[in-house]
C-alpha cells in the first residue's frame, strides 16, 4: 500500500520574521523550522525578555522591540509568522508591507466579525495570507487524504472526531480571560479538518458547556456538521476527563463504502508530551466482509511536524511554486463561519420535548 504524508517544501526557504513569542512558538513553530532548516531572521514580542529567551534557545540572530522595527529591518522576501493573541491580528497585519507573505496563528479572530476584519485587511493589502490551522498537515491527516483520494475506502460516508482527555489549560496562559475557548481555540481544528475532507456543511448543530465550578469558558462540546442524509460528521470533546489515561481517547475516524481509517492523535493525551500516534486502515474484501486492520508507522506527529507544511505552503505560494494556499484566509473564513454557527446553535438551545406531550 503506497501513500504520501509529507508536505512539499520550497526550493529555497525564505527568511522568517516571528511576531510573538508564546508557548506555541517555543513548542511547535521554532522546532518545526529547525527540522527543515527554515531560517528565522528575527523575533519580536511585547515582553522583550521572552523574545530574548527564545532567541538564545533557537539561535535567532535578531531581536526587535516592536512590530514596526521588525518590519523595517526585515530582509527582502521575508515571511511573517504572526502569533499574537487573535484579537490583535488585524492591527498587526496593517503594519506589514503590501503583498507580504504571512502565516497567521489560529483562530482567525475570536468572532466572525474579527475574522471578516482580518480578511478585509488581507485583501486590501494583497497579503499572501494563510491561517495556521495545521491539523490538515499532520502526517496522519495527509496520509488519510492521500488514501481517500486514491479511492482506498470508496466514498467517504462517516467522519468522527473524539477527544476525551485532561487538558492542562494552565499551559496556555494567553487563554486566560478569552470569552470563547473550546470551539474557537480547539475544535476549530476539527471543524476545519472535516471541511478539508467533506467541504462546507449545509448546517451546524452544537452544544458547548462550561465545567462546573471553574471560572473559564466552555471546555466540552458536541458538534454535528450536516452533510445531508447519507454522510455523518460528528465532533465530541471533553477536556476534563480527570480519571487517568485508561479511558482517554483522541482520534479521527473515516469510514467509506469500501474501507475505514482510524488515526490516534497522541499529542492531545498527556499534553504537551503526548503519547505515540497510531494509524490503522481496513478494507472490505470482495465478498463484503472486513479484512484485517493494518497498522502503519508514520514518521512525525501533529506537533511540531505539521507546522512545517503550514509554513511551507506560504513560501511556495510566495515563490509562485504553488497557486494553492491550503489554509488561505479566503478558505478559513468558512471554518470560522461554522464555529460561529456552532456557538449560535448552542445559545439557541434544542427543541423542548414537552411541546409534544
Amino acid at each position: 500500500m503506497n501513500f504520501s504524508y509529507t508536505p512539499v517544501l520550497p526550493g529555497k526557504a525564505r527568511p522568517i520574521c516571528i511576531i510573538g513569542a508564546g508557548s506555541i512558538v517555543r513548542d511547535a513553530h521554532l522546532p518545526a523550522y529547525a527540522m527543515v532548516d527554515f531560517p528565522v531572521h528575527g523575533i519580536t514580542n511585547r515582553t522583550r525578555a521572552r523574545a530574548e529567551e527564545l532567541a538564545k534557545e533557537f539561535s535567532i540572530p535578531n531581536i526587535y522591540d516592536s512590530v514596526e522595527e521588525l518590519v523595517a529591518e526585515a530582509p527582502e522576501g521575508a515571511v511573517f509568522d504572526l502569533t499574537l493573541p487573535a484579537n490583535m491580528f488585524a492591527d498587526a497585519l496593517r503594519l506589514l508591507p503590501d503583498g507580504a507573505p504571512v502565516l497567521i496563528q489560529k483562530p482567525m479572530g475570536e468572532t466572525i466579525a474579527e475574522a471578516y476584519e482580518i480578511l478585509e485587511v488581507c485583501r486590501k493589502k494583497k497579503l499572501i495570507a494563510a491561517i495556521n490551522l495545521q491539523l490538515r498537515f499532520a502526517p496522519f491527516v495527509m496520509a488519510a487524504r492521500d488514501l481517500i483520494g486514491q479511492g482506498f475506502i470508496g466514498e467517504l460516508r462517516d467522519m468522527e472526531i473524539r477527544v476525551t482527555v485532561e487538558t492542562p489549560w494552565d499551559h496556555f496562559a494567553f487563554l486566560k480571560g478569552v470569552p470563547r475557548l473550546e470551539i474557537m481555540y480547539h475544535s476549530i481544528h476539527h471543524i476545519d479538518c472535516i471541511r478539508h475532507f467533506l467541504g462546507d456543511p449545509k448546517g451546524v448543530y452544537a452544544k458547548t458547556l462550561r465545567y462546573p465550578g471553574l471560572e473559564m469558558p466552555e471546555s466540552r462540546s458536541s458538534i454535528i456538521l450536516d452533510y445531508g442524509e447519507e454522510i455523518r460528521a460528528n465532533i465530541q470533546t471533553n477536556h476534563f476527563h480527570r480519571y487517568g489515561p485508561r479511558h482517554q481517547e483522541s482520534y479521527i475516524k473515516w469510514e467509506g463504502t469500501k474501507g475505514a481509517i482510524k488515526a490516534k492523535m497522541g499529542l492531545l493525551m498527556n499534553y504537551p508530551d503526548g503519547v505515540p500516534d497510531a494509524f490503522e486502515v481496513c478494507q472490505l474484501k470482495e465478498d463484503g466482509k472486513p479484512g484485517p486492520w493494518e497498522t502503519f508507522q508514520l514518521e512525525g506527529s501533529w506537533f511540531p511536524h505539521a507546522f512545517v507544511g503550514s509554513m511551507a505552503q506560504v513560501m511556495l505560494a510566495a515563490d509562485g511554486e504553488s497557486s494553492a494556499l491550503v489554509t488561505s484566509v479566503e478558505d478559513i473564513i468558512h471554518s470560522m463561519a461554522c464555529a460561529e454557527a456552532a456557538y449560535t446553535s448552542s445559545a439557541q438551545g434544542g427543541i423542548d420535548p414537552g411541546q409534544f406531550l
